[in-house]
């Protein structure tokens, strides 16, 4: 995202002609000798055993590894749940900007992208323990601690949730029928997933809705997708690409995902053939399927491409913070991908993507 806009959108095709961005990170950005990073390098001088204040560099210098690491330890743990000590700034001359403002005016470098998300990105980051709106509510102001009460307020009116969290019933959403993310996924329900979701499109996924939308001017072009095979957390597709495999994860299916990253590298376009993108496991290989004509992403009906798969036999996961949800191995996976609308994907989200950009400048991202 940063090199998308970097130097404000002017290096045109310097960097790159394509970019690719998986579930792009749009924490808090300051500038950087705003007060918020400001005091957070003095804290971690006065952890480091340095001075709070004036020059404190060439003393920082000069301490040992152990002492630099344990200050950023200490002040890790300090920071709000799921949140790090220090993020990106803008400097005025990489960073000129709030990257959801310069998406917005479309000042980006590079010519396509391809951009995608994950299905249940937030829970690795809310605090598991958010039961009632009341809890939620407080969340939300240690969440975004410059928004006010009633910008906290319209949050909660654009995620209508008013269930408190349960144990269950959990499941998986399909994204176009039934109850959305908004309400439920294999991690939680009522308010527990509702603050789960909010995480997740304000910080990943609503980001890359901007980006797609930010290259659909003066030539440009975007390609976005979901990943979507339980349980699509945070940095799980990267198995699929990148590897190692998981057992979720059909030999089709890894095919498919990494001819789509390929053909946009070599080619241009995502774009895969049928017989791919419905798999050799497939009972009509040559099907037609949207994947072999993905729509670019357009303003007025943005089209994503849902990557998931179909039947397996179950088996249980253990998520890295501790909830069991199912997913599905071998024998009997078969590819599941599919064009899919975006905007009202999980009840509206291009929607909801909108409002949260009103928000940017306050939060600021």
């Amino acid at each position: 995202m940063y090199h998308d806009t970097a130097a404000g959108g002017s290096l045109g095709s310097l960097l790159f002609n394509q970019g690719i961005a998986a579930s792009p990170y749009l924490p808090f950005q300051y500038n950087y000798n705003a007060v918020w990073p400001t005091a957070r390098y003095y804290a971690f001088s006065v952890a480091a055993g340095c001075p709070g204040s004036g020059n404190v560099f060439s003393c920082l210098a000069g301490k040992d590894t152990v002492s630099l690491q344990n200050a950023n330890i200490q002040l890790a743990a300090q920071q709000t749940y799921g949140y790090w000590a220090f993020y990106p700034v803008k400097d005025n001359v990489y960073i000129t900007g709030l990257p959801s403002q310069q998406l917005k005016a479309r000042k980006v470098n590079g010519k396509k992208l391809l951009v995608g998300n994950n299905a249940n990105e937030g829970p690795l980051f809310v605090p598991p323990f958010i039961s009632t709106l009341a809890d939620i509510t407080n969340w939300l102001h240690a969440e975004f601690p410059s928004l006010s009460d009633t910008q906290i307020s319209s949050i909660l009116a654009m995620n209508p949730n008013n269930a408190n969290t349960t144990t269950g019933p959990l499941f998986e959403t399909n994204g176009v029928t039934g109850l959305t993310a908004v309400k439920v996924s294999q991690d939680a329900n009522g308010q527990q997933q509702r603050a789960n979701n909010i995480y997740a499109e304000a910080t990943f996924v609503c980001p890359s809705y901007w980006m797609a939308s930010a290259y659909t001017s003066k030539g440009r072009q975007s390609w976005h997708y979901q990943f979507s095979v339980p349980f699509a957390s945070h940095t799980t597709d990267m198995n699929a690409y990148f590897g190692p495999s998981t057992p979720n994860l059909s030999t089709d299916f890894i095919l498919a995902f990494r001819r789509i990253w390929g053909n946009f590298i070599t080619k241009g376009n995502p774009s895969i053939t049928n017989t791919i993108a419905n798999g050799a496991s497939s009972s009509n290989p040559n099907a037609a399927n949207g994947a072999s004509t993905w729509p670019a992403w357009t303003e007025t009906s943005p089209k994503q491409l849902n990557l998931n798969e179909t039947g397996g036999v179950p088996y249980s996961f253990t998520t890295q913070w501790g909830v069991h949800v199912t997913q599905f191995q071998q024998p009997g996976l078969r590819n599941a991908i599919s064009v899919v609308p975006a905007d009202t994907w999980e009840g509206g989200r291009g929607t909801r993507c909108n409002f949260y950009q009103t928000l940017a400048s306050s939060i600021p991202v």
